[in-house]
């Protein structure tokens, strides 16, 4: 056999040290998926609240001094939590579930705000839905008629004296909404109350009342027109509004308040 037999060009000893060290990474490597992507937490999802402590302690307001709420002294069903929506209603709804003294503000991603309330009898005498029509900081109170003739002591604060106004005292607390029906003012409020110990359970007068801190905190995200729905039981058929039989706690919205823009006509669709 001649030498030239045995010879290999450097060009072809270069070619075939390539190819080997090319079989040698394909054989260590992995041929199974790739890990999947982690994903990101989706934006939707609520921010914490914060700590009961610093959402319930005392704030200063409009000139007014809101103290502490004992925290330590309520059922903890009732304070500001971040919950699983269960209404299914679209973002920005307010759900009032009156058997179970809660309040939803429904949010993205499945989750809502819920609030303990303390409900009046005219609280459990009204349901169906509404929009919130006028919104007020520290608002005037003026009982209606029927509550000055049954206690007359009221009367200083009748509506031809002007009413009670705001403060600390107010039985509307540190902020209301007032709910309408088409053209029609329900005389159904949300508001809050400076007696933290009837959250979460049913009381003599008023509507939906809230501990002050936490209407002042569903004020603040409750846009003009936001949708209200009263039910008797969230996931129950929502019951038509039957006729008011309990005093409401109020004389109307006054014949001078600027509305939050045109009122819906009875016939129009709120969701």
């Amino acid at each position: 056999m001649s030498d030239a037999s045995f010879r290999i060009s450097r060009r072809g000893f270069l070619n075939l040290t390539a190819l080997g060290a090319a079989s040698a990474i394909s054989a260590c490597s992995t041929t199974g998926p790739r890990p999947a992507a982690v994903q990101p937490a989706p934006a939707s999802v609520e921010p914490p609240l914060g700590d009961y402590a610093t959402i319930y302690g005392p704030m200063s307001d409009n000139g007014f001094d809101l103290p502490a709420i004992p925290v330590n002294k309520i059922d903890h069903r009732y304070l500001r939590q971040i919950v699983p929506d269960p209404t299914g209603q679209r973002p920005g709804t307010i759900v009032v579930d009156s058997t179970n003294h809660f309040l939803y503000l429904v949010r993205e991603g499945g989750q809502a705000i819920r609030y303990g309330v303390g409900l009046g009898r005219a609280g459990f005498e009204w349901s169906g839905d509404a929009v919130v029509q006028w919104k007020q900081k520290w608002p005037k109170w003026t009982p209606p008629d029927e509550m000055v003739a049954r206690q007359p002591e009221l009367t200083e604060y009748s509506a031809k004296n002007g009413g009670m106004p705001g403060g600390l005292k107010n039985p509307l607390g540190a902020r209301a909404l007032y709910l309408f029906k088409g053209n029609q003012d329900t005389l159904y409020r949300l508001h809050g109350s400076p007696e933290w110990w009837s959250i979460g359970k049913s009381v003599s007068s008023g509507c939906v009342r809230l501990i002050n801190q936490d209407i002042i905190d569903l004020y603040d995200r409750v846009p003009n027109k936001t949708p209200v729905v009263v039910t008797a039981d969230v996931g129950q058929p929502m019951a038509d509004m039957p006729e008011r039989r309990a005093i409401p706690i109020d004389n109307g919205v006054p014949d001078d308040s600027v509305l939050l823009g045109p009122v819906p006509q009875e016939s129009d669709e709120i969701f």
